[in-house]
């Protein structure tokens, strides 16, 4: 589908559709980037499930907005609620949270069982027909570090999947803040970094570790049961070419790092994490048994790396996107086969558990690959989602998708 401006960010909404029709799996959250104070957040779903099997070269588009509503500011972040929501905060079957970020922590209610108003329109039905998006909460808190009443701008956050009235985010004062949704208030912030972070995420199956990463270059990892330390798991080599020190006395202070920018957990082994640096081409996978160093770097793109995903399913491919229009699939199962015999690291253990350094392995050959018409700049993976026999007698079988974000275009791509 086109829209009108560039689209920031995207997530696909993680509910089943069990019991629903086929095209109510196909539901995006989308974020708008427009300079200024004009941004927009939708939820976008497909028009018609025939399009999942017919080619359709028709000027309209297969996804439609079902309901919208006014973000100002850019959003950094998009994330509906996680699988383990359902049933929380919720007051029906037909609702769901979508949380947002950017100069604040928002969090709306999005509804589908809406009675669709009357209307003389005559045609296509009302996009907008059925289905509403209300903000649920708002948090700004005081900077520890900053001065000024209203919270600095977020950079990022990350949706706890076991306690989901968790919500931990990122922000460019150099802080954390760990946020309880429930009672809308912040239950811890702590200086993170020693420049702005730029992502965090929650150890799977752990309400206590979270992970970030920032402009200083590091990986850190927290654990909210002993925060008068942390645990730095990486850190970017420094440039093997550094200009001379300024005379400014700040600058001399700071010396030139790589900053990175996302990092992710595999969620089918939580020993692993993904992440990337600032204008870099290659994926660094880290393990949490073995700080230091990545014991596995991607290198197949041309041009920096913009965003990555683990897919949902046990084995987890990974999907990377850049500059270069390329979208790549990852399959790393089977450089991980001497460690699969270790279970996965407890969400109770510490931070230290000893593993052996191993060497680097460099991987640059994707299992699969999808060009782009231009720069990719964010997508998501869908739940897995069932198989669906169309009324025409094809079938689409079961399996993923993955949403792209193309300039002004997003697209799902069957995997």
């Amino acid at each position: 589908m086109q829209i009108e401006g560039p689209v920031h960010c995207l997530d696909w909404s993680k509910s089943s559709a069990s019991g629903q029709r086929p095209r109510s799996a196909f539901r995006l959250g989308i974020a708008s980037l427009i300079e200024g104070f004009n941004n927009r957040i939708a939820v976008v779903g497909l028009q018609d499930e025939r399009v999942l099997v017919e080619d359709d070269y028709t000027d309209y588009p297969d996804f439609v907005t079902l309901c919208e509503t006014a973000h100002g500011y850019p959003a950094t972040n998009l994330q509906w609620q996680p699988t383990s929501v359902h049933g929380w905060g919720q007051n029906s079957s037909s609702t769901e949270l979508l949380a947002a970020t950017g100069d604040a922590l928002r969090v709306y209610e999005y509804n589908s069982d809406v009675p669709p108003s009357n209307s003389s329109y005559v045609g296509r039905q009302s996009s907008n027909s059925g289905h509403t998006l209300t903000t649920k909460t708002a948090l700004s808190g005081q900077s520890k570090v900053q001065s000024q009443s209203l919270g600095a701008p977020l950079t990022n956050f990350s949706w706890n999947e076991k306690a989901p009235s968790l919500i931990v985010t990122s922000s460019i004062d150099t802080t954390c803040t760990v946020w309880n949704i429930e009672t809308s208030t912040a239950i811890t912030q702590l200086i993170a970094h020693d420049r702005e972070v730029y992502d965090v995420a929650w150890l799977p199956g752990s309400t206590d570790i979270f992970v970030s990463v920032g402009a200083d270059g590091s990986l850190r990892a927290f654990d909210l049961r002993s925060l008068e330390h942390s645990t730095i798991l990486y850190e970017t080599p420094t440039p093997k070419h550094v200009p001379p020190p300024s005379t400014s006395p700040s600058a001399s202070a700071r010396p030139p790092t790589s900053p990175l920018l996302r990092i992710g957990f595999n969620p089918s082994d939580s020993n692993y994490m993904s992440t990337f640096h600032m204008d870099g081409n290659d994926i660094q996978i880290l393990d949490m048994r073995s700080p230091g160093q990545p014991v596995m770097e991607l290198r197949a793109h041309h041009a920096p790396i913009n965003a990555f995903a683990w897919g949902p399913i046990e084995q987890p491919l990974l999907a990377t996107a850049g500059d270069d229009c390329q979208v790549l699939l990852w399959d790393l199962a089977s450089f991980n086969t001497a460690t699969q015999g270790a279970s996965p690291r407890s969400a109770s253990s510490r931070l230290n558990s000893p593993r052996p350094d191993a060497k680097k392995r460099i991987v640059t050959e994707p299992v699969m690959a999808y060009t782009a018409s231009s720069q990719v700049t964010s997508l998501a993976w869908s739940p897995q989602i069932q198989g669906m026999a169309m009324h025409t007698g094809q079938l689409i079988a079961t399996g993923e998708w993955l949403a792209i974000v193309s300039g002004k275009t997003v697209k799902a791509l069957k995997v």
